[in-house]
């Protein structure tokens, strides 16, 4: 079966004579034509064009070949420049007798595999034999392109790291690539980047992206950033365990449903390596294969999902909803069910600022553990999410010290993950300990510990310090609508009720619905949800009652 055209390796002719460009590629598609792409150009600059567009894509060349006297750019002057872009590809020079001299000069400033005379008939003597060898040799040594998303970066760049997270997140494939390495800067080269203007994502379809915004990211790699509508049944904010299974209730039942996720779908529990203790999975999965197959299953019912979207206010517009973007825009629904759930609480320390994705990260240990490898790697928190990521960097990591405020695992994190823990020995627990200070050049390289029982302190050496310290709510964009507890999470149903009363504004002669805020037709769930369980299965759980309960609400 012959291979699509354009999965099929090149075999590239450039000759400035027409009548000799055309000849050799005949010859070529007579023989190789069912198993390679035969091109032809009649210009080094105009071949390198082609060259740098392949690269992009990440479509193979096996063989070029070159006419050494052309006009502006010899034929040598082309393999020079090519074999920057294609370093696998065989190299042939087409040369006249009284070029011989020049074609094995040659040999040693390209590293030529082959110089051919002209004419070169018949081709099964003088042109097949040679290029059968040559893609012999090219297929036993084959370096596969990388078609999928690419990503040139610096190890410690802040939006490098970004990137990485918000594609890894996003369930897309990427090969990343440091700019500094022989492969990033071909893959530069081609896209004509500036490598201090990193990062640069380069698409499958060879679009070069440089410093690219998320939305511009998301847009590219075929994200959905739009709705297709502008009123909805039922419009759900944020898209981690809360927000999906409402969505997936929600289109399931009939509703017009749109989720609106700022970042990535799966939130906090989008970004665990494993979780164990969901109901239905005794092997395990991890956060980003739930999330992803809960995305999949909200689109399968019809459900709209919306990344790179940021809710900046609700407003209440007669029986409608209307929710507000950063960008200007507004969306708006009969409901609003509220699962943004919470970010990661920002570490005081000196320096942590500083070094934040630079050595120092917000629960990102899946993108960055190819990194740990045989390194000391501290992780600082006592929850589930701190305890999944030990458990997964102690696999490469030279060590994982876990610092931990409290005196124990006891009091924040599950039974069984304390055991896991227990019987990893590459994994040191440091209980009564934080972090006091960080410290590094142009990337973190020591940090501070405090032994909170004694008050002594020490330094220690570290590249990379994962955080996962508290919650907290990012609800300031409910200010003035939506009543909220001190901490800023979201009240509802029974909670809003004092001495028996509704809530001051409340219009209705129904009191709240249990998950329902103190504006009617406004739901909440999961952890941005006041005294919630802060557990992946009870987010589910009450994404699914919120639908229902928006069922009652439009009844």
């Amino acid at each position: 079966m012959t291979a699509p055209a354009a999965t099929k390796p090149a075999i590239l002719s450039v000759d400035d004579d027409p009548g000799v460009s055309r000849a050799v590629v005949r010859d070529l598609r007579r023989r190789y034509g069912a198993d390679y792409r035969i091109l032809r150009a009649e210009s080094g600059p105009q071949a390198l064009d082609a060259l740098r567009e392949m690269k992009l894509r990440g479509q193979p060349v096996a063989v070029l070949i070159a006419d050494y006297r052309m006009p502006g750019m010899d034929g040598i002057e082309f393999l020079e420049q090519a074999m920057d872009l294609h370093p696998y590809a065989r190299r042939v020079l087409l040369t006249a007798y009284a070029d011989t001299n020049a074609a094995i000069d040659a040999i040693n400033v390209v590293d030529l595999d082959h110089y051919l005379l002209k004419p070169w008939d018949p081709p099964e003597e003088k042109l097949y034999p040679v290029l059968d060898g040559l893609l012999d040799a090219w297929r036993s040594s084959e370096h596969r392109p990388v078609t999928e998303t690419k990503v040139v970066g610096n190890r410690w760049s802040p939006r490098s790291s970004e990137v990485r997270e918000f594609l890894a997140r996003n369930q897309l494939p990427y090969r990343w690539y440091l700019a500094s390495e022989p492969e990033g800067v071909r893959l530069l080269e081609a896209a004509g980047a500036d490598p201090d203007r990193c990062p640069v994502v380069i698409t499958a379809s060879g679009d070069a992206l440089v410093q690219p915004s998320d939305s511009a990211l998301a847009e590219s790699v075929g994200l959905n950033v739009t709705p297709t509508g502008d009123f909805y049944d039922l419009i759900v904010v944020g898209g981690g365990p809360a927000g999906l299974g409402a969505a997936v209730y929600g289109a399931s039942e009939g509703l017009r449903t749109v989720l609106v996720e700022r970042t990535a779908t799966g939130g906090q529990a989008g970004q665990s390596s494993r979780i164990e203790n969901y109901l239905g999975f005794p092997d395990g999965l991890s956060g980003a294969q739930l999330a992803d197959r809960a995305r999949r299953q909200a689109a399968k019912f019809g459900a709209e999902v919306i990344t790179t979207r940021e809710v900046v206010g609700l407003e209440v517009n007669g029986s409608a909803r209307t929710v507000r973007f950063a960008d200007g825009g507004t969306l708006c629904g009969h409901t609003v069910i509220i699962a943004t759930g919470v970010d990661y609480r920002r570490h005081p320390a000196p320096g942590v600022d500083e070094f934040t994705g630079r050595g120092v990260y917000y629960g990102s240990a899946m993108t960055e553990a190819s990194e740990c490898a045989d390194h000391e790697v501290y992780i600082v928190g006592g929850a589930n999410s701190a305890g999944q990521a030990a458990v997964f960097l102690s696999r490469n990591a030279r060590t994982v010290h876990l610092v931990v405020r409290a005196d124990s695992l006891e009091k924040s994190m599950s039974h069984y993950l304390i055991q896991q823990i227990a019987q990893i020995p590459n994994i040191k627990v440091h209980t009564n300990t934080e972090v006091t200070a960080a410290d590094g050049s142009d990337h973190l390289e020591r940090i501070v510990l405090r032994d909170n029982a004694t008050g002594a302190e020490e330094k220690a050496e570290a590249e990379r310090l994962f955080l996962f310290i508290g919650a907290a709510p990012q609800t300031d964009w409910l200010d003035g609508v939506v009543k909220r507890d001190d901490a800023g999470y979201v009240l509802a149903g029974p909670d809003l009720m004092v001495d028996g009363a509704r809530p001051a504004g409340w219009e209705l002669p129904r009191p709240p619905h249990h998950l329902e805020t103190s504006v009617p037709g406004v739901f909440v769930a999961g952890d941005v949800h006041a005294e919630s369980a802060k557990r992946v299965a009870s987010a589910v759980g009450e994404g699914a009652m919120a639908v229902m309960l928006v069922h009652r609400y439009l009844a």
